[in-house]
């Protein structure tokens, strides 16, 4: 088996896959790529038994072969390559030789046929939407997720589609993020949790991506297929809570306030709060906005004045400053509006401008118990 092939086109998509890799395996075999050569496509892959990633390269080749090769050594070896052509021989002694302009290097490989086959999906329902709107709706959500290890449903992303939108929800029983796309949309009705890992490989290899991303699903997994590259992953099980059911109908007060300012008014108070609760109180009167905090342990205190432009009642709301700065930092819009019915019910945020055709989002933030 023989084939040769630029470094740095190597090196690009090696560097995607190792992504899927962990820093530890239970099976040794997964600190490997699997490499599968037909004639001048080698297909590369890279697992963790919930994850499986793979890409095809164009190289240059006219054997077939399989073997698996050790993730680490190879990468950092690449690295250190400027472009030029890499020829890979693998010879009988169970090693790969790689031939570069200056040097040779031999690296010992495993056999192929040890490395876990990816999961066939059978029967799947299908969507396609183009790679930098699924980007934008993992970017929108991600960061709401919980990390709680006993409430597993809520450490994903659940995906809801329809013939009518496709939304995207997130939440760790704080704070609460629906995205919703009406450009775009599914053949029927079908919905799953997606994990993380996945999720977060993706967003970086999507984002800005003019092309089609083809997701087909079933009950327990999902496929990304778009360009050259294939990603399958296991879903997470369970049925996820009713997040309509939190998010409250009626809120009166609405406070609309440009979101740089409101975002840096936040971060500067929220310097002096309790560093347990991060607490932040909102006082708002008429066209003002109150924003203090206070570490009464340290007798630490801050106050800023904001205007605002308000309808409703006036009230005053606590917050825990690193919620809304999460959510004020992932907004895009220069303007947003703070929703709230009263100081024991969740704040809805929005943003008022800087969104595309058919985009939607609703952020959702609970408050915490002020002492007076």
């Amino acid at each position: 088996m023989k084939f040769i092939v630029s470094s740095t086109y190597l090196l690009k998509q090696l560097q995607i896959l190792g992504g899927v890799i962990n820093n530890s395996n239970t099976l040794p075999i997964l600190d490997n790529f699997l490499f599968d050569l037909k004639q001048d496509k080698l297909t590369v892959s890279a697992s963790d038994l919930e994850t499986t990633m793979s890409s095809v390269l164009k190289v240059d080749s006219d054997n077939e072969g399989t073997i698996a090769v050790p993730a680490r050594l190879l990468l950092e070896t690449l690295k250190t390559f400027p472009e030029q052509p890499l020829t890979f021989v693998v010879s009988d002694n169970n090693t790969v030789e790689i031939s570069a302009n200056h040097g040779k290097y031999a690296l010992a490989y495993a056999d192929g046929a040890e490395f876990p086959k990816a999961v066939e999906l059978s029967s799947p329902s299908s969507t396609t939407l183009l790679g930098d709107i699924l980007a934008t709706a993992i970017n929108k959500t991600i960061f709401a997720a919980g990390n709680d290890d006993l409430r597993p449903v809520m450490s994903g992303v659940f995906f809801q589609f329809s013939p009518e939108n496709l939304t995207f929800v997130a939440t760790d029983a704080h704070k609460l993020v629906k995205y919703q796309r009406e450009d775009v949309s599914a053949s029927e009705v079908a919905e799953f949790i997606m994990p993380k890992k996945p999720l977060n490989l993706l967003k970086g290899i999507l984002a800005g991506s003019e092309s089609d991303v083809l997701i087909e699903y079933n009950e327990s997994n999902a496929k990304f297929t778009f360009d050259d590259t294939e990603l399958i992953c296991r879903l997470i099980d369970g049925k996820y809570p009713n997040y309509e059911a939190v998010i409250p109908k009626e809120n009166p007060n609405k406070l609309t306030i440009a979101r740089n300012q409101f975002l840096s008014s936040v971060k500067r108070v929220s310097i002096f709060s309790n560093k347990t609760t991060h607490q932040i109180r909102l006082k708002i009167a008429g066209a003002e906005l109150n924003i203090s905090a206070e570490d009464i342990d340290y007798s630490n205190k801050a106050e800023e004045r904001l205007t605002c432009s308000y309808q409703g009642d006036d009230m005053q709301i606590g917050f825990n400053s690193r919620f809304l700065t999460e959510m004020l930092n992932n907004l895009g819009s220069d303007e947003v509006s703070l929703e709230m019915s009263l100081p024991n019910r969740a704040g809805i945020l929005t943003p008022i401008d800087g969104l595309d055709e058919g985009e939607q989002v609703v952020m959702l933030v609970m408050p915490v118990m002020l002492n007076s």
